[in-house]
């Protein structure tokens, strides 16, 4: 404390980011301040703080500061940083849903609507999130019947016709691919399918009626009974619209919570004027007070800009709402407002939000806590247990996949305090020997990761712990990697799943920890992770092999094609289950061709 003392002293004035170390070096909060002086010293003098403010404080034992010119670039720096390590009290959201969007190119010449669960930078429209029991698939649908928009996502050219599909003649599609509708025309229809999905259905609901009264008339009766749905579904649509609110305003609505050790958020969405749904968030939070967390909460919520609406609407005032908006307007060019809501609708939403959080937090607290239990603390007593020297904070698991020394591959997953970081994950394909053997393979895998220690430690941070999948055999088979590139600073154990026991490099006999116990439960997540990681490429794999050794003998039929074919249909037995007609929609694939590969399938006895 008399080091920390000494530091609080000469704490400078000037905008900045503080990093919080606890006692093995391992950063648990990194935290931005207008003035650094004043926003540290308030963690350790006398002010109201909440219990998990004086819980991590107590925990500290060291902490640096970075000097910034100004507050935004405060703000810049703490993002970067939060996401580069991670510390366990900064507010690192984990939504498990993600949500699906429609997204239309105006840029092509005939624009497909197609559904996708990612929002990128790249000049398309997105609608959604479709959430709320609204099935993204019925809105396409709706959209196909409705407007004539084309129901395949295949890339078209205007200078390349080519012969229309099943759905022209079926009249599903205006053959834009067939240039049996002009681009004017098919853009008109865009352009109104655009108009109901930012919120206009009268159009839509009368031009769906007119249809199903002529289905009707001509008795294409279950033509009409397909209209007859679609209009049901819309129906579902328009009873969430919120009638004070303007058709085409977009909102989230943010309300937040807190017992002082754990706090919730509730999130709910509203989409062109409809309440399409929302999320609610439990977490822990080192932030001094609800100001600081709710302004780190949507930082890390909209941390790549892809779901920022047209205002964002407050349970209550935050002091950094004007830093937010220069911050937002600046990395993600569009920066919404943000306001508190003091009456009419937006206030009955916030009520509805604060109601929300409140219930999540006391109905998640006991959940928080085994979660805690399962993470944070089964790190901390599995140091102890098995004696390691570092705490594991980011853990490493390794393992193998083959079948007969064919397809070998390896996987790295990655446990940040105790949970999964999938985008750190990464996959190895064995290349440097024939063969099945489990040891060259680990050696092989290790090999290269360690090489990147030096190379590429942004993307490959050291690790505090590794974990093989496998026994005492594995274990020394990696050491001797270890020892190749002078590591003793990385505490390195193995798993055998047999009998669930822990090898270490220390003790001859394995470690068998009881069954309940939260370190091993800790130890068998991450390597079943590992395990299913493994797998998945493999097959991946095998499955690329597989197509690519069925279909060689097929004329014009090139790796661009083949990874076309196994993107759209998975694996060889999709492809064997598609039709003619199927196979043509994809990109590259031609009638000829289709038929070729049928009839190579069939020879092959797949068909």
């Amino acid at each position: 404390m008399d080091n920390l003392s000494e530091k609080l002293k000469h704490l400078p004035e000037n905008p900045g980011v503080y990093v919080m170390l606890d006692k093995n070096g391992v950063i648990i909060y990194v935290g931005k301040a207008k003035n650094l002086k004043n926003r540290v010293r308030q963690y350790f003098f006398n002010s109201v703080k909440t219990q998990k403010v004086m819980a991590m404080v107590a925990n500290v034992a060291d902490f640096y500061y970075i000097i910034v010119p100004t507050e935004i670039d405060a703000l810049s720096l703490e993002n970067n940083l939060i996401k580069k390590h991670k510390p366990r009290y900064n507010i690192l959201l984990k939504d498990d849903k993600t949500y699906p969007y429609i997204r239309v190119d105006l840029k092509e010449d005939f624009p497909a609507f197609t559904v996708t669960r990612k929002i990128k930078k790249d000049g398309a429209k997105y609608f959604g999130p479709f959430m709320g029991g609204i099935n993204v698939r019925s809105v396409l649908e709706t959209l196909n019947l409705a407007f004539g928009v084309r129901p395949c996502d295949k890339k078209l050219n205007s200078d390349k016709p080519l012969k229309p599909c099943l759905n022209y003649h079926i009249n599903r599609c205006p053959s834009p691919c067939s240039l049996a509708i002009s681009k004017e025309q098919y853009r008109e229809s865009v352009l109104d399918a655009i108009a109901f999905l930012s919120g206009d259905t009268d159009k839509t609901e009368s031009m769906l009626k007119q249809k199903m009264l002529l289905a009707s008339e001509n008795e294409e009766f279950e033509l009409a009974l397909k209209y007859k749905e679609t209009l049901n579904g819309l129906e579902k649509l328009t009873q969430k619209r919120l009638t004070a609110l303007n058709k085409f305003i977009s909102s989230d609505v943010i309300a937040y919570s807190s017992n002082g050790i754990y706090s919730a958020v509730s999130l709910l969405i509203v989409r062109s004027g409809r309440m399409v749904g929302g999320k609610n968030f439990a977490f822990e939070s080192g932030a001094i007070d609800g100001d600081e967390t709710l302004s780190e909460f949507i930082l890390r919520y909209y941390k790549e800009g892809a779901e920022i609406p047209d205002e964002i609407i407050l349970s209550e005032e935050i002091s950094s709402s004007e830093l937010l908006t220069e911050y937002f307007k600046k990395n993600f060019e569009k920066a919404p407002p943000f306001t508190v809501a003091k009456q009419g609708v937006r206030k009955q939403l916030t009520e509805m939000a604060k109601v929300n959080a409140e219930e999540h937090l006391e109905t998640n607290v006991d959940k928080i806590k085994h979660k805690e239990d399962m993470t944070i603390s089964a790190c901390k007593s599995l140091q102890e247990k098995l004696n390691l020297e570092n705490f594991p904070h980011r853990m490493e698991c390794y393992d193998i996949s083959n079948v007969s020394g064919v397809d070998k591959v390896g996987s790295m997953v990655v446990f940040i305090d105790g949970e999964p970081d999938k985008d750190s994950y990464r996959r190895f394909k064995i290349k440097t020997f024939e063969g099945a053997d489990d040891y060259r393979a680990h050696q092989e895998m290790m090999q290269r990761r360690l090489e990147r220690l030096n190379s590429d430690a942004e993307k490959f941070p050291k690790p505090d712990l590794i974990i093989i999948d496998g026994g005492k055999g594995q274990l020394s088979a990696v050491k001797e990697v270890f020892d190749k590139h002078q590591i003793s600073d990385i505490d390195l154990i193995s798993l055998a799943e047999k009998n669930e026991e822990i090898y270490t490099l220390f003790n001859d006999e394995p470690i068998v920890l009881p069954k309940r116990d939260y370190c091993l439960r800790m130890l068998q997540r991450i390597r079943d992770e590992a395990h299913r990681f493994a797998i998945t490429y493999h097959r991946t794999l095998r499955g690329k092999r597989a197509l690519s050794s069925v279909l060689d003998d097929v004329k014009g039929l090139g790796k661009v094609k083949k990874r076309a074919l196994l993107e759209r249909f998975k694996d060889v037995g999709g492809i064997a289950l598609a039709s003619k007609e199927q196979l043509m929609e994809v990109d590259g694939i031609g009638e000829k061709q289709a038929v070729l590969i049928i009839e190579k399938l069939t020879k092959e006895g797949l068909k």
